[in-house]
């Protein structure tokens, strides 16, 4: 039975306690209500697609051996949600020990965390540059047909109202958005082909993981980055992010890669 030793320590029994106790930590309250529930950590870790060792983690509110506060405050909310238990009084909580264990601010920075970030991806202003400048065009072409088509409208109800001597009423004209800023409500895309399957474990920056298990078919995600990013067979995929292919040769030790992409 797995116990954490900055916790208060159960007294035995197996029912769940009703709320987050004074002192208690998160981890051990929710590992509390797995017990009582019945519940195998391998089951949680299954079903939240989470790595068991998080869930441990978690449970042992040793934070140090996770990512950084943005994603073990997903992984705090998923896992209550699993549990059906608040999760405010949970992230409270954390806010309040999380400083005091780890010496960082529950709300520090990426620049901040211990895992390798990655730098500006080569080219990829220019190539932003030009996708602005096309859709500048693009949105330029589109307000002059529609003024063009307002001008004429006004024309023809104007001829028509002459010739049959009836006042033209106002038409209001609804100018619909561009695709493009339609599909920016999307988020950041990734893209992984596969030579062969091989394991991939992928969280966005808002705590949600994008994809996890072993893969083989090509996968697009959509998400908000920076994304958190394993895979147990670097060689075997190949990635972009926003139609920009990203090496991950720099990222590869043992032919496994862990890193965190930003655009």
């Amino acid at each position: 039975m797995e116990v954490n030793p900055n916790s208060q320590q159960p007294t035995g029994s197996n029912v769940a306690p009703k709320a987050l106790g004074d002192v208690q930590r998160p981890g051990e309250y929710l590992r509390q209500i797995r017990i009582s529930l019945a519940r195998d950590i391998e089951d949680v870790a299954a079903e939240l697609r989470i790595p068991q060792k998080s869930i441990e983690a978690l449970e042992q509110d040793q934070y140090t051996l996770l990512p950084e506060a943005t994603f073990i405050k997903g992984y705090y909310r998923s896992y209550a949600k699993y549990l059906n238990v608040d999760a405010s009084e949970i992230i409270q909580r954390f806010d309040e020990i999380y400083e005091n264990d780890t010496g960082l601010l529950s709300s520090h920075a990426l620049n901040d965390s211990p895992i390798k970030i990655m730098g500006k991806l080569p080219g990829s202003t220019g190539g932003r540059n030009k996708k602005w400048g096309k859709r500048l065009v693009v949105a330029a072409v589109a307000l002059l047909v529609i003024l063009l088509l307002v001008l004429g409208v006004q024309k023809w109800s104007a001829k028509k109202s002459k010739d049959i001597d009836v006042p033209v009423q106002n038409t209001d004209v609804q100018v619909l958005p561009l695709n493009g800023a339609a599909s920016s409500s999307l988020g950041d895309e990734l893209v992984l082909n596969f030579s062969r399957p091989t394991s991939v474990h992928i969280v966005d920056g808002t705590g949600k993981v994008l994809s996890t298990g072993r893969k083989a078919e090509t996968l697009t995600l959509h998400g908000s980055s920076p994304f958190q990013i394993r895979l147990d067979d670097a060689k075997a995929v190949s990635l972009s992010l926003n139609n920009e292919q990203i090496s991950l040769s720099s990222y590869t030790v043992n032919g496994k890669a862990e890193f965190r992409l930003s655009r």
